[in-house]
């Protein structure tokens, strides 16, 4: 049977009224997509350089800027964060960390946090800086006072076969960082001959047996016990932390 106009009519309108929301949804999208890519509204025109936290800042802001080489003047959707960070990581070794943070319209934050030495190690000019992970990560020309200086008289033996020379390092870092402020001020060298043969040189002429890097908690306990109990001892001996010893020479 033939359709009756009125009906012909009012389907066409309900047709009509569902292409109008695809129609603006489509406009919404393309001019989204414009706004975002093609336009200068949304475009890199800023970076500002940040430091997360409370730690040491050495590096220049313009020295980081340049390095992330964020592309000024780029759609903002367009940036490769973890490309950004990729680059500063691998062009400034301080760096420990980065991150890259798009603030709307059109400024780049970069903030990063610096890698702080825990030890110094002698090095051909100067005194390269390790951090609480064993990362050498700058040098600087002379001592810093109040970080002690790692000594490393590796013996050739299974022990060092066995950890390995990084390893050593990394677990005679672990002992400073270990150590509380006081205690920390006090030490100036950290000498290590093997993975069990850690120890301390303080202020005063005195020494600390640690023996290996277990048991780190204990022994940071029992030098601060026996060092309280024998104020005159020069010689201290935490390599067995339940059983701790002190000799005035």
């Amino acid at each position: 049977a033939p359709v009756p106009p009125e009906r012909r009519r009012r389907r066409l309108s309900r047709r009509g009224l569902l292409l109008v929301p695809a129609v603006l949804l489509a406009a919404v999208v393309a001019f989204g997509g414009w706004a975002l890519y093609a336009s200068s509204w949304l475009r890199i025109d800023r970076v500002a350089v940040g430091w997360a936290g409370d730690g040491p800042r050495v590096l220049e802001a313009d020295r980081i800027a340049a390095a992330a080489a964020v592309p000024v003047g780029e759609p903002m959707a367009r940036l490769d964060k973890d490309a950004v960070r990729d680059r500063l990581l691998e062009a400034l070794p301080r760096l420990k960390d980065v991150e890259v943070v798009r603030a709307w319209p059109d400024r780049v934050v970069i903030k990063v946090t610096e890698r702080q030495a825990v030890v110094l190690v002698p090095a051909q000019d100067g005194f390269a800086e390790v951090d609480i992970d064993g990362v050498s990560f700058g040098v600087v020309p002379e001592a810093v006072p109040g970080i002690p200086l790692l000594s490393l008289e590796l013996e050739q033996n299974a022990g060092l076969r066995r950890f390995g020379e990084e390893r050593i390092v990394t677990a005679a870092v672990g002992v400073v960082a270990a150590l509380p402020p006081a205690l920390h001020r006090q030490t100036e060298v950290v000498r290590v001959r093997s993975y069990d043969s850690i120890s301390l040189e303080l202020a005063g002429g005195r020494t600390v047996r640690w023996g290996s890097p277990e048991q780190t908690e204990a022994k940071v306990a029992a030098l601060t016990a026996v060092m309280k109990a024998a104020e005159e001892a020069r010689y201290f001996d935490i390599s067995v932390p339940s059983a701790p010893a002190a000799a005035v020479s």
